[in-house]
């Protein structure tokens, strides 16, 4: 389920409370004091076996006393009588249950059923929803409901906030009273036996009192459906989320150097990321993100220009940039030529511009007139201000007032009044001007690097990522040969380093030729062959990390060398790891790059998200170093790209002094296809490439290792099924088909893509005015970038549009049509919507489109298709006709009709 009559949870018509009470200080009286007290304008009915009214409200003995059905109902009693009671309000048609019964974990049914899946098992007959159990309860001060336990009530608002623990809601709430913050949600989720955060995503994205969205995250239990609302809702408001346990003191995966590195807290940031949200490190920092991201303008980079009175606040303001990871503006000539003529002559001339302690608001005000005329400088600009006595706070904040009238449409700008008597005076003026103030320069410079990473991570939901540079298409038979060589163990398993390269090798990852041999007389006779120099490796299913066991020796030469390096590598390592079984030996020749960097490219399954990828400098000190990033499958170049540009070794790559740029393509194209592999193949638990050497000549895996999970095959008792694997689902290329017309001409029809957008703009401007007024129900001149990503960047889950192009690299072939539905959460409805360019129109294209879509809604569950059209648009209602589908007028606007299909009945 997703936001199926999750109105009744949060708009109710009538609210029961099971469990009420008279007893001061019980939970029962307290819900029921909120409830009764909140200003609900509806039936409340207390439910009591023994009395007659509380709070002076009648009520009733049971369920069935009750003189309506209540859309809500709220049960406060013990746990145990819970499933029966929800049982009975599903029966009456009770749409929405909040449990605030704690106690499910452990407890069963006589049958031996927990309590929880009891719970469950009685709501899901009736689409019944609940939040809980073990909640503190839900809030909707916009539509004065309170039934919760909570000590106060907040106010109305447009920010929603949604969190696990209790505890956190009532803190937050009596925090925000203080400071006038007001709310349109409060909700405590938890244990999620049902309603969770993707549901609940879900409905506040399309809440209009609702302009932010918080989230106080502890765990995520559906992660695919997670990401999939909040891909959705971060593209039309801002979602901000604070995650506990950043430090858990659990062991790490140290199998691999991936599973070393890839800790459960840096997955979290990875999927934040990917997900366009904002994560934030504490609830103080939760409430400054979403006032900031309300009320300033996002920056076009992370370029700082700070204005001070203060040195050594600059220099303050100045180290939290840097450590923050934003970069401090260089100044142009012009501009300090500019700020020479209006400050005094020991100004700092540099950014921090100093403007001495010493300076009357004119001056600050001429400073910021000069920095404004030069903004090409830098992305934002920081005005700190420290109280002295030659001019007051409040005079200072209105210089800065009416020096940046009109000017603030155009630069992201924040202040930090500091100090406390005099400063908030300035802080008031500033407030009420709809600048952005903080009080010290470490929060301003949090609020703008916060500003920085949202709008990085948006751009990533909203770019046009480049196409790939080169097509390759894996060799999947190869890598499945592999695989079956080795399923007969039906355990975990290691591959040989052979092995593993010949799959990398499959999906055209450049590896270095490796030979595999039982003897040290056999490693001296492959050396002899390769007539170089060559390295030699320990073959052993027990030992991963060959380098710390002693079990890698280079730069061997010659037949003698290798063979006695051989012997040697074998008796020390039995004597050392006498465990381990021994295969025998690989050599390589040896790969003599000077001057490559060595990195590290794996994979490490996360036990919530599924598979994640890394990236980062390699090497033997690779955890040392800990130089990585973190990404989730599936990739493309533009994700690929990012993933490096988060690592410090991506500054080397770039190039320095003598020292030219990698080849980065090749780097990226690497992390491609392993994200090809990982979606491919789901028994691939753990992956490391390390090293991974680059330069500007290419790139080349010296070592690799893969993990088998032979239980995740399909086939065997708990197989994964398609990509139920990934958090995110990938791009479906089994949809991909070739359409001939009788005269012979080709097209090619496939799910769409991001990098068609400018493919996509392209076929707009191709358009005919009634074509576009068909399609988009009015006039339009232009596609605007941000609702052609929305149109090219969907999620494979919930959405489907295939183009009809021809065969070629996605981003460079025309479009001449698209078929799109959407799915609404629940998976219940979608609605379509077709185009095809007249300069191929009556060719029959349109028909087999919506034939392909209408089949693959029928293939993902989907129960009705329905689309809305013009009435004078005659072409796409006789193609809905002969399609089956019926039509209605629109009640709403008479100039539109709505066509439904059916996908439930047959065919």
């Amino acid at each position: 389920m997703s936001i199926r009559n999750l109105d009744a949870l949060y708009r109710p018509r009538s609210v029961a409370l099971i469990g009420a009470s008279r007893r001061p200080g019980s939970i029962g009286s307290v819900v029921a004091r909120n409830l009764l007290h909140s200003g609900f304008d509806g039936p409340i009915l207390p439910i009591h076996p023994r009395h007659q009214a509380i709070e002076g409200v009648l009520a009733y003995p049971d369920v069935a006393s009750l003189p309506v059905t209540p859309d809500l109902a709220v049960i406060a009693t013990p746990a145990a009588t819970v499933p029966g009671l929800v049982a009975q309000l599903g029966e009456r048609g009770t749409r929405a249950v909040v449990v605030i019964s704690a106690g499910f974990g452990t407890q069963q049914t006589l049958d031996g059923k927990s309590l929880k899946q009891a719970l469950l098992d009685a709501s899901r007959p009736h689409l019944l929803r609940i939040v809980g159990p073990n909640t503190l309860g839900i809030l909707s001060p916009n539509h004065a409901l309170n039934a919760s336990f909570a000590h106060l009530s907040p106010d109305p608002g447009h920010l929603a906030f949604v969190t696990q623990s209790g505890a956190i809601v009532t803190s937050v709430i009596d925090w925000a009273k203080s400071r006038g913050i007001g709310f349109s949600h409060l909700v405590s989720l938890g244990d999620m036996a049902d309603v969770d955060f993707g549901d609940m995503l879900d409905y506040l994205a399309a809440d209009p009192k609702t302009s932010a969205i918080m989230l106080y995250i502890e765990g995520i239990r559906h992660t695919r459906k997670f990401m999939s609302a909040a891909r959705a809702a971060s593209r039309v408001k801002p979602v901000i989320v604070v995650k506990a346990g950043r430090h858990p003191e659990g062991a790490r995966a140290a199998a691999s150097h991936t599973g070393a590195l890839a800790g459960a807290d840096a997955v979290y940031d990875a999927a934040f990321r990917r997900a366009g949200m904002l994560r934030v490190t504490s609830l103080e920092q939760l409430f400054t993100a979403t006032e900031t991201l309300a009320d300033v303008k996002r920056p076009r980079g992370d370029r700082l220009a700070i204005i001070t009175n203060g040195g050594g606040m600059g220099v303050l303001a100045t180290d939290e940039l840097l450590l923050q990871g934003g970069r401090l503006a260089t100044l142009s000539d012009a501009a300090v030529t500019a700020l020479n003529g209006v400050l005094p002559v020991i100004w700092s001339k540099r950014n921090p511009v100093d403007i001495i302690g010493d300076a009357p608001p004119e001056r600050l005000a001429e400073a910021v007139r000069v920095l404004l005329e030069h903004a090409a400088d830098f992305d934002a600009l920081l005005i700190l201000n420290c109280p002295t006595a030659v001019a007051s706070a409040r005079d200072c904040a209105e210089a800065v007032v009416t020096a940046t009238q009109g000017a603030r449409a155009g630069i992201p700008l924040l202040t930090a009044w500091v100090g406390e008597e005099t400063a908030r005076h300035g802080r008031s003026v500033l407030n009420d001007a709809g600048i952005a103030t903080y009080d010290t320069p470490g929060h301003a410079v949090s609020a703008f690097m916060q500003l920085v990473n949202y709008d990085r991570n948006q751009r990533l939901l909203m770019e046009v990522p480049p196409s790939v540079p080169v097509e390759f298409e894996p060799d999947i038979d190869r890598v499945t040969g592999v695989l079956d060589r080795q399923s007969g163990t039906g355990a975990d398993l290691w591959l040989s380093e052979a092995d593993a390269k010949e799959i990398l090798e499959a999906y055209g990852i450049p590896v270095v030729q490796t030979y595999v041999v039982t003897t040290p007389e056999q490693a001296g006779r492959v050396a002899e062959d390769i007539a170089g120099p060559v390295a030699l490796k320990i073959l052993s299913a027990d030992i991963t990390h060959k380098s710390d066991s002693g079990g890698v020796i280079l730069d061997l030469q010659g037949a003698d060398a290798t063979t006695r390096a051989a012997e040697r590598m074998q008796t020390q390592i039995a004597s050392a790891i006498p465990e381990a079984v021994l295969s025998g030996f690989t050599v390589q020749p040896m790969i003599h790059r000077p001057g490559a960097h060595e990195l590290i490219v794996g994979m490490h399954l996360d036990e919530q998200f599924g598979p994640v990828l890394l990236f980062g400098q390699g090497g033997t000190a690779v955890e040392v170093i800990n130089d990585r990033a973190l990404g989730l499958p599936p990739l493309n170049m533009r994700l690929a790209r990012d993933l490096i540009e988060n690592t410090r070794v991506s500054r080397l790559l770039h190039g320095y002094r003598n020292r030219p740029a990698a080849d980065m393509d090749a780097i990226a194209m690497v992390l491609l296809r392993l994200s090809q592999l990982v979606v491919d193949f789901p028994e691939l638990v753990s992956l490391d490439i390390n090293p991974l050497l680059a330069d500007e000549r290419g790139v080349i895996a010296l070592d690799a290792r893969i993990l088998l999970a032979f239980e995740r095959r399909s086939g065997h008792s708990n197989p994964f099924q398609g990509t139920d694997h990934l958090a995110i689902r990938p791009y479906p290329k089994t949809l991909e088909t070739t359409l001939t017309l009788d005269s012979g001409r080709t097209f090619h029809v496939r799910p769409i893509l991001p990098e068609d957008e400018p493919a996509l703009l392209a076929s707009f401007r191709n358009l005919n005015p009634e074509e576009i007024r068909f399609r988009f129900l009015s006039p339009m001149k232009a596609l605007t970038h941000q609702l052609a990503a929305r149109l090219t960047q969907i999620d494979f889950d919930r959405e489907m549009a295939l183009v009809l192009t021809l065969p070629g690299t996605p981003g460079t072939t025309e479009i001449y049509g698209v078929v799109r539905i959407a799915a609404d959460p629940d998976n219940e409805q979608a609605e379509f919507a077709v185009i095809i360019r007249h300069d191929v129109t009556g060719l029959g294209l349109g028909t087999r489109l919506m034939q392909q879509i209408i089949a693959y809604a029928r293939s993902r569950g989907i129960h009705s298709l329905w689309g809305i059209t013009l009435k004078d648009n005659r072409a796409m209602r006789g193609l809905a006709k002969m399609l089956q589908f019926t039509e209605q007028q629109d009640p709403d606007d008479s100039t539109l009709v709505r066509m439904s299909l059916d996908l439930t009945v047959s065919e």
